[in-house]
């Protein structure tokens, strides 16, 4: 053969010698123990870096603003923390944060919920091909994309308003209100929470189903007492996905809600770059950080921590 060297040995299989030599040479079987910490070092190392940035944002947030120079003052101050409690605008955009996660969550579970119990239980190879072409494919899109997308459909001479204009009604308003952001949120943040429900629906066993059907349940009770306890998991890990998502996102209030609808992460970019003030806008990243962190922490209190609830109380 061409691929044999003069050993005898195959060329690709004395490459991979050779690969592994160096490998053995440069890691020793004495540092094996040291792999998984390896593979972890990554992760660390990127959320060092989100401390730092966190860091040095705090660090930002303590200084003021010196509008005759348009930089920040060197003496430390709560001026800025002063400015969010004090103007209502920052409390109102942070409740409108909120609100729409809170909405985009319940909203998206209870669609996810079944499309990814469909795609695991359908006996159909056809139908499971087509949920998750019709699952991925929005990924290959990007936010803003489809953000102008909804324009094209909910615009005032949009495809929606054609079908009803042409019937003989009046246009409707369905563009840049809160309603079109909360629309635009779910269908963008549905795919995550569908990739996180997958996993834990399929770690059920059907014949679990069976058996408490066997015993006298009904579907509906048999989906309400055992399906949705075991995929508790799954649920939880999706909503939190969703709501951190939802709560810093900027694109669609920013294209769906016309500036009618701010989230707080359009008034930190404001702050940031169109009134130039980091200080503010540092801030305000800090604030939504704290917010955002605590309630997070709020819903594994009441709601459990997943898969470490699990492992207690298999211990």
């Amino acid at each position: 053969m061409a691929d044999t060297a003069a050993g005898g040995k195959p060329l690709s299989w004395r490459l991979i010698d050779g690969v592994d030599r160096l490998v053995a040479t440069a890691w020793p079987r004495g540092l094996h123990g040291m792999n998984g910490y390896l593979f972890l070092f990554p992760a660390v190392a990127l959320v060092f870096i989100l401390v730092v940035g966190l860091g040095y944002m705090l660090e930002y947030s303590l200084h003021e603003l010196d509008l005759a120079t348009y930089r920040l003052k060197e003496a430390y101050s709560l001026t800025n923390y002063q400015t969010f409690f004090e103007r209502p605008v920052y409390l109102r955009v942070l409740w409108r944060s909120l609100l729409a996660a809170a909405i985009v969550t319940l909203i998206t579970l209870v669609l996810a919920f079944p499309y990814a119990y469909l795609m695991v239980r359908t006996a159909s190879a056809a139908t499971r091909k087509f949920l998750l072409v019709a699952l991925f494919l929005p990924f290959f899109i990007g936010q803003v994309v489809r953000a102008y997308g909804w324009l094209i459909i909910l615009g005032k001479e949009g495809l929606l308003n054609s079908v009803v204009t042409g019937i003989g009604l009046p246009p409707l308003d369905l563009i840049y209100n809160y309603p079109a952001v909360i629309l635009g949120l779910v269908q963008y943040m549905l795919p995550f929470a569908v990739l996180l429900l997958t996993p834990a629906v399929a770690a059920i066993g059907e014949d679990i189903e069976l058996a408490s059907e066997s015993l006298g349940a009904t579907w509906i009770g048999t989906f309400r007492h055992v399906v949705l306890p075991m995929a508790k998991p799954g649920i939880i890990g999706a909503a939190i996905v969703v709501f951190t998502l939802t709560l810093t996102d900027f694109a669609m209030p920013e294209i769906l809600g016309g500036g009618t609808s701010d989230f707080i992460a359009n008034a930190i970019y404001d702050s940031y770059f169109q009134i130039s003030n980091i200080g503010l806008g540092s801030a305000l990243s800090i604030v939504l950080t704290l917010v955002g962190s605590a309630l997070v922490a709020l819903m594994l209190m009441i709601a459990g921590t997943g898969t470490l609830g699990f492992a207690e109380r298999k211990s």
